[in-house]
């Protein structure tokens, strides 16, 4: 249930809360102290607070600092007379979600803005709570997600960790399964033993050949020692072919002749050789369909075929999107040292919007982008657009109509975004393009969780 707290020295208003709230599923409580309000605000976590400036025992801007240097994510909307709209706007700079001017005119207005400050609420502690999955996550996995898809997939590996089998990964490029091979490893039976990758996508099939097979001293011009290769260093170890589809067909031949027969031979030698390895593959195609249009060996599909884990997209893994922001915030604040962040709510449906085509490594190149050309603090909708990674929505839906209200607020909570971006993140210069006065444009940004970088 939503905890509210008022505080008001006036009867009248408090009455008008009362009625307000009376048909919604809220907590209330009402104040007309500042000693009342400060007990309430120790005994109970308020969703939001709204302070009158001018109580009989204080003034409400200052406990309300007082109360977010307690809680620094308390959300707080002060109600003031006229004259003191100028104190309430520079606290609007500092922190505070919102100000009501009194008396009341608009009960619909009051009602938005209480809505929208609930809502503000409610996105800062999702935040909290996926940040407390994160660092549990990091506790007991290399891997970032929860989502259902990654919670299937990882259920599926340490299934089949223990068991000596071939794992076929498939998924998109940019999803992560060099990672997702290495923690599979990390979790089977050798995992104190070597995890040797080769890329077959990025090697010519005479590298590729050599790097596998092993050579002697002068098997081929620039053989000039002999040299293992990694067939015979994954003994008793896992090795790991990524985009294995690439492989050309002679490739592919001697790859089944390895597997069936589990002995080879180095390059310019008759010596044959054996090891015990664990193969995993990866690619981002599907094989089946690379065996039908003739591109990839039957006999070697069904070789590496055993178990195949196929690796969701990004974006069918909304619930991650922003635990693994939030993983690579960390990451290039370490490495840049760097205090950039948190994301503010507008940041998260930003992200969580984005189709992410290249999946988890385009996210992480967002992020390293974003950190490198952050000043610091609080990171913003116009912070991820400013810097030319906007992306499209995966789907588009027909046109739909909502309320009045609900409408006119997306068109505002839009514009303003579109008006910020175009003025290059300067208030001044949006408020020039707008005509809408810099105080009252600001005012009306930061009801909407919007920020200029100026």
């Amino acid at each position: 249930m939503v905890k509210i707290l008022v505080v008001d020295d006036d009867p009248y208003t408090l009455k008008l809360f009362k009625r307000l709230f009376h048909s919604k599923a809220v907590d209330l409580k009402l104040a007309s102290k500042a000693t009342e309000a400060w007990r309430y605000f120790r005994e109970s976590d308020f969703n939001l607070i709204l302070m009158d400036q001018q109580l009989p025992d204080g003034r409400g801007l200052e406990i309300i600092k007082e109360m977010r240097a307690d809680r620094p994510l308390q959300v707080a909307v002060l109600m003031t007379g006229f004259a003191d709209v100028s104190d309430a706007v520079r606290a609007v700079r500092e922190g505070l979600f919102d100000y009501l001017c009194k008396p009341f005119k608009n009960l619909e207005a009051l009602d938005a803005v209480i809505e929208k400050a609930l809502e503000f609420d409610r996105a800062h502690r999702e935040i909290n709570r996926l940040r407390e999955a994160l660092d549990k996550r990091k506790r007991t996995s290399t891997l970032i997600g929860q989502s259902a898809g990654m919670e299937t997939m990882m259920r599926q590996m340490r299934q089949i960790a223990p068991l000596d089998t071939t794992v076929l990964f498939e998924g998109e490029s940019g999803t992560g399964k060099s990672m997702i091979a290495k923690y599979l490893h990390d979790l089977s039976r050798e995992e104190k033993k070597a995890f040797l990758v080769v890329n077959c996508g990025g090697l010519s099939e005479s590298l590729l050949e050599s790097a596998l097979f092993g050579y002697e001293r002068g098997a081929f011009t620039g053989a000039v020692k002999t040299t293992p290769g990694y067939f015979e260093k994954a003994d008793h170890g896992t090795l790991f072919l990524d985009e294995v589809s690439n492989m050309s067909e002679k490739m592919q031949c001697n790859l089944l002749q390895v597997l069936q027969e589990k002995t080879f031979s180095r390059l310019g030698s008759a010596q044959m050789r054996s090891s015990d390895f664990r193969l995993i593959c990866a690619t981002n195609k599907r094989l089946a369909d690379e065996v039908e249009a003739g591109r990839f060996r039957e006999d070697l599909f069904y070789r590496i075929n055993v178990i195949t884990i196929e690796i969701p997209p990004l974006r069918e893994r909304g619930e991650d999107i922003i635990l693994l922001a939030m993983h690579f915030l960390d990451q290039f604040n370490d490495r840049f040292g760097k205090k950039v962040g948190p994301f503010a709510p507008d940041a998260v449906k930003a992200l969580q919007g984005f189709s992410w085509p290249g999946n988890v490594r385009q996210l992480q190149h967002v992020i390293e982008r974003m950190v490198a050309l952050h000043p610091g603090g609080s990171i913003n909708a116009i912070h991820i657009e400013q810097i030319g990674q906007v992306i499209k929505k995966h789907k588009t839906e027909d046109k739909k109509i909502f309320p009045y209200q609900e409408e006119r607020e997306a068109f505002e909570s839009d514009y303003l975004r579109r008006l910020l971006l175009r003025a290059g993140g300067n208030i001044s210069e949006a408020a020039r393009i707008s005509g809408i006065p810099r105080q009252n444009l600001y005012v009306r940004m930061k009801r909407w969780g919007i920020f200029s970088t100026s």
